[in-house]
């Protein structure tokens, strides 16, 4: 059966499977008529369909009299750093992030450059339940214009960030392997840290679009990377997905500085510049609620996506903020998960530091997360979730997206599966046994309900 995934942020699916012209043409359609008159930036990943989806994005655009720009191979938030500059009406990513190479999707940007709000996506389903499909006579389709300014201007911005110091960062000569799957980072990333005066040794930089590994850079897909970063004596690994808004980072001894430590690093780094509030989703790790705690500073966490991480930094003027999974935000520059900003960040928080990475990341605080899906034999999600909330209503409780309890010696998260019968639960504790413990403990509750 075909698959094809809706969600706030687009669709996505696998090509010639669900994700086929006619609903490309659909979909397209209808976010034109929801932006309205004006220009709509188009940027896509590196992967083999993206050529093909990028000329039916662009032609169903034109069609509905859109005037686009096109900025070619580049990261996600290249595409949302240009729709703010240009102050354009909207932008489409076109890329599936870290799915295999047969799939590909539409992000869909609004006027800001940021991923829909759950209003604006409720105004999209409406014009596609609507079925009405206008399209404008011959003389009023939109032109098409090709801007590979677009990656510069972005580049350009993110060295020319307050606290970086460029200069101070090129004399320190870094060592840096980067490993960019063969995505769209290998058409910024290698330039970015020569532009940092580092010493690059590429891995995966070929531009062929054809992922080379599974893409999602989790330390079960990087163990050919991180034996790299140390036969090569290299001060750090540099590795993003295929559109480049996640930054995972492998140390000097050739081991994952973990996903959840390149957000902590960076709060303790921008709040040891400026004081402020810090927004993170509800899944990420409490070692943000203590470097924020040490300079001061106060955490706030949202539901998970991007989107919600964003309305809340809004919401509290955070000034720095992002997801566990690598996300670094940072709203000096824009509103998106950035791994050419968490690159910056890092590579001048090592300089001030005086460390190698494996010293930085001991220094942060140590916890361990374990994460499992617990099936419920068709029981309902939503269901489960309240008879948890009745039984932890005493504690320390958030229920804004599942269930978060927070206890003194660990936490726990629960979110039910909008596609599936199964509840994620995510548990984080001071040792890795212990966090396996406390699943299991949580899991056996789940099991008695039923």
């Amino acid at each position: 059966m075909p698959t094809l995934m809706v969600s706030i942020s687009g669709i996505r699916g696998i090509i010639g499977d669900g994700l086929e012209p006619e609903v490309l043409v659909k979909y397209t359609s209808a976010y034109a008529d929801f932006c309205g008159n004006g220009k709509i930036v188009v940027g896509r990943d590196a992967r083999i369909s993206g050529e093909m989806v990028r000329n039916i994005v662009n032609g169903t655009l034109s069609a509905k009299g859109n005037d686009v720009i096109d900025i070619g191979i580049c990261p996600t938030p290249t595409v949302q750093y240009t729709v703010k500059t240009l102050k354009a009406a909207g932008g489409i990513a076109i890329s599936a992030s870290h799915n295999p190479n047969e799939w590909n999707a539409l992000k869909l940007l609004n006027s800001t450059g940021q991923f829909m709000t759950p209003e604006e996506n409720l105004e999209l389903q409406k014009i596609l339940l609507s079925g009405k499909n206008v399209y404008p006579r011959w003389d009023k389709i939109g032109k098409i214009t090709y801007y590979d300014e677009g990656l510069k201007k972005h580049l350009h911005d993110v060295l020319n960030l307050k606290h970086i110091d460029v200069e101070a960062i090129r004399k320190r000569k870094f060592k840096v392997l980067a490993d960019c799957v063969n995505g769209a980072g290998v058409y910024v990333i290698p330039q970015m840290l020569r532009d940092l005066g580092c010493e690059v040794i590429e891995m995966n930089c070929e531009k062929t679009g054809i992922f080379p590994r599974l893409p999602e850079p989790l330390p079960e897909n990087l163990t050919a990377t991180m034996k790299a970063v140390k036969d090569s004596g290299a001060d750090l690994g540099v590795v993003v997905d295929p559109d480049v808004d996640r930054l995972v980072l492998i140390t000097d001894q050739g081991e994952p500085f973990g996903e959840e430590n390149t957000i902590t690093q960076a709060v303790r780094f921008v709040l040891s510049k400026e004081k402020g509030n810090v927004a993170v989703n509800l899944s990420t790790t409490r070692a943000v609620d203590d470097v924020a705690s040490q300079a001061g500073c106060k955490v706030f966490r949202s539901p998970v996506g991007e989107a919600n991480v964003v309305k809340k930094m809004k919401e509290v003027n955070a000034v720095i903020g992002g997801e566990g999974s690598g996300g670094v935000i940072y709203p000096a520059l824009h509103f998106g998960r950035d791994a050419l900003v968490g690159v910056a960040i890092t590579l001048q928080h090592l300089l001030e530091f005086q460390g190698s990475i494996s010293d930085l990341k001991k220094a942060l605080p140590r916890y361990f997360i374990a994460k499992r899906k617990i099936e419920l034999g068709g029981k309902d999600p939503e269901d489960i979730i309240k008879i948890l909330v009745d039984k932890y209503s005493d504690e320390k409780i958030n229920t804004e997206d599942g269930l978060r309890i927070d206890f003194p010696d660990h936490w726990v998260h629960f979110r039910k599966s909008n596609t599936e019968p199964i509840i994620r639960c995510v548990t984080e504790a001071k040792s890795l046994e212990e966090a396996e413990r406390y699943i299991d403990k949580y899991f056996g509750e789940i099991k008695s309900f039923f």
